[in-house]
């Protein structure tokens, strides 16, 4: 159910200006947690995709919202190891909309765990300008932000420039010359700080919540075999499996 938000989010005061109308689906009651918004590139390296899928889930662990655009790439992969519980998506289009079609999966899991927010009624579909105003709100909605991998001229340092009038602190990863040109510009310019070693990062957001931790789910995204995941955790293997959680293709285990 699509539901109009009926109460001042004190995060969009840092927008250029407050949304007339905010539309959601899911637990409002994660805006009160601490949010880091988590963007980057829609084809991610190797490097990339598994540097993001490790702060997200550590942040997570640590009561940590993520906040991000679900979109393909470093997007979806920021929201599907934080855990839906443990994320905010803010789309583009209207919430009756799931786009992009390829994660609407996830898109679903977090409508029914997490949070999904929009400017846009429903039956709007995205447009370019849309995903400019979705940018915003993904901002400026987190503490931080983190860029994990963007080209010099991209969305991501559209983002950016919104960070920096907000004057929010950003963090990206360190790549190597020739690679996230838009990254690099920022380290050299001194206007973000690099993440050199993620526990050490996390580290500052406290420790680990017990309850936010799921040791099945963590011992799952080794991708173990069928035979491995029985023996360790027996029938919750298939309580999972049955409420989508994870799949098992060729007899290896993987989160949805």
């Amino acid at each position: 159910m699509i539901n109009e938000v009926q109460f001042h989010i004190n995060e969009l005061d840092f927008m250029k200006k407050y949304p007339k109308e905010l539309f959601y689906m899911g637990n409002i009651e994660v805006l009160k947690r601490k949010k880091i918004s988590i963007i980057g590139t829609r084809r991610p390296s190797s490097y990339t995709k598994f540097q993001t899928a490790k702060i997200s889930s550590e942040l997570s662990k640590r009561g940590v919202c993520v906040v991000s655009g679900a979109a393909m790439g470093v997007d979806s992969i920021a929201h599907k190891n934080a855990g839906s519980k443990n994320t905010i998506a803010v789309m583009a289009n209207g919430l009756d909309i799931r786009y992009p079609n390829i994660n609407k999966s996830i898109i679903t899991s977090i409508e029914e765990e997490g949070l999904t927010l929009s400017q846009f009624k429903a039956g709007f579909r995205a447009t370019s300008w849309s995903f400019v105003v979705r940018n915003e709100i993904v901002v400026s909605l987190g503490d931080i932000l983190i860029v994990s991998e963007a080209d010099l001229k991209s969305g991501s340092m559209r983002s950016v420039e919104y960070a920096l009038k907000m004057q929010k602190k950003i963090y990206v990863l360190p790549h190597r010359l020739g690679e996230s040109e838009g990254t690099n510009y920022l380290l050299k310019n001194s206007l973000a700080t690099a993440i050199y070693d993620v526990d050490e990062f996390v580290s500052q957001f406290g420790s680990i919540c017990k309850h936010n931790y799921d040791g099945f789910l963590e011992f799952c995204k080794t991708n173990p075999t069928y035979e491995d995941g029985i023996k360790k955790f027996g029938d919750k293997v298939f309580e999972n499996e049955l409420n989508g959680k994870i799949s098992v293709i060729n007899n290896i285990i993987s989160v949805n």
